[in-house]
């Protein structure tokens, strides 16, 4: 008798030590998180973007040291990363990965979110979640102040220029094509090589968003920005495509809800004045 009693004491506790861990693991369910670590904030970029995102070698404005790596990120996105995870109660970790790499990288659950300047797309949403917009991002072309295009002041001024723009953008796939007889060179792997083309002469203009754009003039002062205005003669993309988002596995709607909290106390123009201020230090007019 005595030993069913203690048989029935042990069970009692292996029971209730059963539906403790049970009890702490729905806990952890509910910690906004993508790649199983709720302590840190794992975003993945290029690391190649200014102003969106770049690479330094030291720490300088508060850059975040890049994962398995001695060099340090910054830029428009580890900034508003370092926004989102102080808010959030994490640290910060930065990934940096091509920008083929970004969307499998959230699948995948080696980050938690893709901050890369990514264009909220139906076709990106069809893999990934996506947040409200962080930045909005009008479409501009750049040439060279003596170039015969410098004085486009519409889509069809543009037309037989030989052009490129960065792979796996809105900028190449839906923008150059409109140009009247374009010659479409093959797309650049990066921004920086987009605009190394233009620099060199192998084109004559580049497609971009003005962010980036507003970032290259301060590196190449032979470029000029030309800005359609929006309107019947620029280029035509769906509000979609120049609304840049935060992009998480399907399915997080806990990190979605809590990044979104964290937007929603931001507006157009708190962006504007982070965006300047990236712009400001970015290290393009270094090289």
């Amino acid at each position: 008798m005595k030993k069913n009693k203690i048989l029935a004491l042990c069970l009692a506790v292996l029971m209730a030590a059963g539906l403790a861990g049970c009890g702490s693991s729905a806990g952890a369910s509910d910690v906004p998180d993508g790649d199983g670590d709720p302590t840190t904030l794992t975003v993945a970029m290029e690391c190649a973007y200014a102003p969106y995102n770049w690479t330094q070698s030291d720490d300088a404005n508060g850059a975040v040291q890049i994962r398995d790596s001695s060099d340090y990120a910054y830029g428009y996105d580890v900034m508003m990363a370092k926004k989102i995870a102080e808010a959030l109660g994490q640290d910060i970790k930065i990934v940096k990965l091509d920008w083929d790499s970004l969307i499998p990288a959230v699948m995948s659950g080696d980050v938690d979110c893709v901050i890369a300047g990514q264009s909220i797309t139906s076709e990106r949403a069809q893999k990934v979640d996506f947040t409200e917009p962080y930045y909005y991002a009008s479409i501009v072309t750049l040439t060279k102040k003596d170039s015969a295009y410098a004085s486009a002041t519409c889509v069809d001024d543009l037309a037989n220029a030989v052009c490129t723009s960065q792979l796996g953008t809105i900028w190449y796939d839906i923008c150059l094509p409109q140009i009247p007889g374009a010659e479409i060179l093959p797309a650049q792997e990066t921004a920086p090589s987009m605009l190394v083309a233009l620099n060199s002469g192998a084109c004559d203009i580049v497609v971009t968003d003005r962010p980036t754009a507003q970032a290259a003039l301060v590196a190449y002062p032979d470029f000029t920005l030309l800005d359609f205005g929006g309107g019947e003669g620029d280029f035509e993309v769906s509000e979609e495509e120049i609304n840049i988002g935060i992009s998480l596995k399907k399915g997080n709607t806990a990190l979605k809800d809590a990044i979104n909290e964290v937007l929603s106390t931001m507006t157009e123009d708190d962006y504007n004045a982070m965006m300047d201020e990236a712009i400001k230090a970015q290290p393009l007019s270094n090289q």
